[in-house]
């Protein structure tokens, strides 16, 4: 382990006599019922309530809390990693700024979606929805920055997929040339969606455009796209690969294994690498409510085993987010499924950076 990771480890050993491992969360506990505060943690996950230009259903902005309150039921032993949340785990409160930001901005959004786009009598709304995007946008990043500051790995729960912008531009600046692993349903590569530049369908063309420490974007699990954002692919010179979902079906229907697949896709990649997981990358069975889910899809297990992959193939993950989970109204599955993810993010990221 490094230096950190080592004195967090200890740290939390010697609290274990004040937290009880293989019992149920105690009331009032942070992120999978764990005790580490934000000194002592070695992953902060930053919540980002915002789901201000969602196009078809919403839900997202609730996705952390509803994270959390599932988190609790996840069992905190894993077979391979062992006892890794020891080196700490914690969920930072959710901004009321941000609360407030996503409050205004969807009020705004509204207006310029009933019209079906902006003219003259809803510029003003589309114009304030767009610069408080920009603020949350400065907002993610500077917590972001603060955290990896601190030498700790930054996590970020989401909201819709709009919200990592700031994070991944926080995390190429501190490691020059990083790759995004992007696992979602869609490109995410439009120039704007709905007169909104900052929408969770122009995420991946504004890292592209506007990050220029990423050197790669993987695109995986993709089976939703337009013509513009396809052609805005062929036009990246390889700087984007994308691993379509029908192509990956078809690979393992002609015989090649997930391993296979998953070897490719991590040999795509540089070294460090931030992970954007939009959870309708899943099959939809897996995320019903979330905004935009799509057939197809790749399941939990091969989720995990590729980014147990990654980290086997000697990739190291700088940073991670899980966004779009929306709890649907008479059940938790949703969040469950996140909330299990979001524990695989941490442990295999917290993997990646022991010294090898």
């Amino acid at each position: 382990m490094t230096a950190h990771a080592d004195d967090a480890f200890r740290n939390a050993v010697d609290q274990d006599v004040l937290f009880d491992h293989y019992g149920a969360a105690a009331r009032g506990a942070n992120i999978f019922g764990l005790t580490a505060t934000p000194e002592e943690a070695k992953i902060l996950l930053l919540p980002v309530p915002w789901e201000a230009t969602v196009s078809y259903g919403g839900g997202a902005a609730e996705g952390p809390a509803a994270i959390l309150r599932a988190s609790t039921q996840v069992d905190l032993y894993d077979r391979e990693l062992g006892l890794f949340y020891k080196a700490g785990i914690c969920l930072l409160p959710e901004s009321r700024d941000v609360r407030q930001w996503n409050d205004e901005a969807r009020r705004n959004a509204v207006k310029v979606l009933a019209k079906g786009g902006v003219d003259a009598s809803n510029r003003k709304y589309c114009d304030r929805v767009n610069a408080l995007g920009e603020k949350l946008n400065d907002y993610v990043y500077a917590e972001t920055k603060n955290i990896l500051r601190q030498g700790k790995i930054p996590g970020l729960v989401g909201g819709d997929h709009s919200t990592p912008l700031g994070a991944i531009r926080a995390c190429a600046e501190a490691e020059k040339g990083i790759g995004v692993l992007h696992i979602d349903a869609h490109l995410d590569m439009r120039k704007s969606f709905e007169d909104f530049p900052w929408s969770h369908a122009s995420i991946m063309r504004n890292v592209a455009e506007g990050v220029p420490g990423v050197e790669k974007i993987v695109s995986v699990g993709i089976r939703d796209f337009c013509r513009e954002e396809k052609e805005f692919v062929e036009g990246q010179s390889g700087k984007i690969d994308v691993f379509f979902d029908e192509d990956m079906a078809g690979d393992m229907f002609s015989g090649k294994t997930w391993h296979d697949v998953c070897t490719a896709i991590a040999d795509k990649l540089p070294r460090n690498v931030y992970i954007s997981f939009d959870i309708d990358g899943l099959d939809p069975s897996l995320c019903p409510h979330t905004g935009t889910p799509v057939p197809g899809g790749i399941t939990f297990n091969q989720a995990q085993f590729l980014i147990k992959t990654l980290v086997k193939s000697g990739h190291r993950i700088v940073g991670f987010d899980m966004v779009e989970v929306a709890p649907g109204r008479d059940t938790e599955w949703d969040a469950n499924v996140g909330a299990s993810l979001l524990f695989v993010l941490c442990g295999w990221s917290l993997r990646s950076q022991e010294e090898k």
